[in-house]
């Protein structure tokens, strides 16, 4: 489009030949001219995209209006009569910007121009199905909110509205994406936020380009601190309940357009074993809940990788009994014994990886089965011993149990199975200090993803446990420069 076709003409005619030749070949663009009946002097047409507006309110609330009003014949103030007293829209813009047009059509709304007017009114008139608010399938749980958001934004944007009812909750838009003009929202708690982080964040988001953006993971990787890293450094959640406890703690939360995947930022690395469910219950019952989640992380990624270190060279680390019950174990298995592990571990996670693939009632048969009758088989064929059967299911129950750390223990687990392949325990132990450095070293916009879990009883009342209410005084440090909580404190 020139610069001369960026801004409308004062002829109705000329104006729906630019619509047409940008819509060349695209049927979707339904041209819809009206007459005005009691004086067929103004002339005017409605521009919208078929399947993208509600055809009721265009009918009823602009259509027939503008066709029956009184209108006096005024050659330049049609539009301002129509958007004042005519059309009953919720939202009417009055713009000459081809671009804005362009992309509010596209978005779903209905453009109005007149003959003698070198200006479009904007009318709100989305109208597209979306799917219905369910409890989503990655964040279940047994106590607590069940909604979960969907693709459209403005619904998600109204489920943390609802739940945080003040003024001081910020709603900044931008569009991303060349081609798709993705809405994305940026929200955040004014007096909550950390300024740096919120600046840092626009200079990422304003500072790459992109074709398109139909998921938030579009943008996590663009704008994460360590993109080449396992270690995510972008927290996501589906749950409205979840984003605003994050809000709370001066978080900043993105929406993007098309996803019910909302970003937090920053993120701690402690939040991966955190659970909604943790602040719906008792603290005793989510502080036990939160020690099972963080030593089942430990549990997955090391046992594979201990078990072959010690029956492989350090066998004097293992009871007389046991080691002979492990060597009669292993006679006439072919495959030394990190070759059997790594084959087991690659097959439970086709496995698993199959299974969530799979129809839900088909998935969870062909996991048990898959699991009982391929280990049970690989036993009595003596491809494999039966002590690392064990080993792999421990393995992959524990790796169940944190499912938003899915991806960083599968690349730790190998990884650390390869380092004690070659160098046994002594390798466990440096690869295990590269991990602990290289989680120190990260950082999620300024904020060290380790910073949730310092030293100190201030410090750790929401981390490796959860204390009760009245004792979380303080919002997380390094998050907001608003540390004190304002109303925490237990009834007397």
């Amino acid at each position: 489009m020139s610069n001369t076709d960026n801004v409308l003409k004062t002829s109705l005619d000329e104006n729906i030949n630019l619509f047409n030749s940008i819509f060349k070949d695209d049927e979707t663009l339904i041209i819809r001219y009206v007459e005005n009946r009691r004086n067929p002097k103004i002339r005017m047409c409605f521009l919208y995209i078929d399947g993208m507006v509600d055809n009721k309110i265009i009918n009823q609330d602009m259509i027939k209006p503008v066709e029956e009003y009184a209108y006096d014949f005024m050659p330049n103030g049609i539009l301002d009569k129509t958007a004042k007293s005519v059309v009953t829209s919720g939202s009417v813009n009055r713009t000459n910007n081809m671009e804005e047009i362009l992309e509010s059509l596209l978005y779903g709304s209905t453009i109005l121009i007149a003959d003698g007017e070198n200006e479009a009114l904007i009318l709100e008139t989305k109208g597209w199905k979306t799917r219905s608010i369910v409890e989503p399938k990655s964040e279940k749980v047994l106590r607590g909110p069940r909604e979960g958001f969907v693709e459209s934004i403005m619904m998600n944007i109204s489920m943390v509205r609802r739940r945080i009812k003040t003024p001081d909750l910020k709603f900044n838009f931008l569009t991303l994406g060349t081609r798709t003009k993705t809405k994305v929202c940026i929200c955040y708690l004014e007096s909550l936020v950390n300024k740096n982080v919120l600046d840092e964040l626009n200079r990422r988001l304003n500072s790459f380009e992109i074709d398109g953006v139909l998921d938030a993971n579009y943008i996590s990787e663009m704008i994460s601190d360590a993109p080449y890293s396992p270690v995510k450094t972008i927290g996501s959640t589906e749950k409205p309940d979840v984003v605003a406890a994050k809000l709370l703690e001066g978080r900043i939360a993105m929406f993007v357009d098309g996803t019910p995947m909302v970003l937090t930022c920053p993120c701690l690395f402690i939040e991966n074993f955190q659970s909604d469910e943790d602040y719906y219950i008792n603290y005793y019952f989510s502080s036990i809940g939160r020690f099972i989640r963080i030593s089942a992380f430990f549990i997955s990624i090391m046992t594979p990788a201990i078990y072959v270190a010690v029956t492989t060279f350090h066998q004097e680390f293992l009871p007389t009994k046991l080691l002979l019950s492990i060597s009669a174990a292993r006679q006439g298995v072919p495959f030394p014994t990190v070759f059997e592990t790594l084959l087991l571990l690659v097959v439970f996670e086709i496995l698993r990886e199959a299974g969530a693939r799979m129809p839900q009632s088909i998935g969870q048969t062909l996991s048990i089965v898959g699991v009982l009758v391929l280990g049970q088989a690989a036993v009595e064929a003596k491809i494999v011993s039966a002590p690392i059967i064990i080993v792999v299911a421990i393995t992959g129950l524990t790796g169940i149990m944190v499912p938003r750390i899915k991806g960083l223990d599968i690349i730790v687990r190998f990884g650390l199975l390869v380092v004690v392949s070659i160098a046994g325990l002594y390798g466990f132990l440096f690869a295990m200090l590269g991990l602990l450095i290289h989680l120190y070293n990260l950082n999620s916009f300024g904020v060290p993803i380790l910073d949730g879990m310092r030293l100190g009883p201030q410090n750790n009342k929401d981390t490796f446990m959860r204390a009760p209410w009245w004792h979380m005084k303080n919002r997380p440090q390094g998050l907001t420069s608003n540390i004190k909580r304002e109303s925490v404190g237990k009834i007397k």
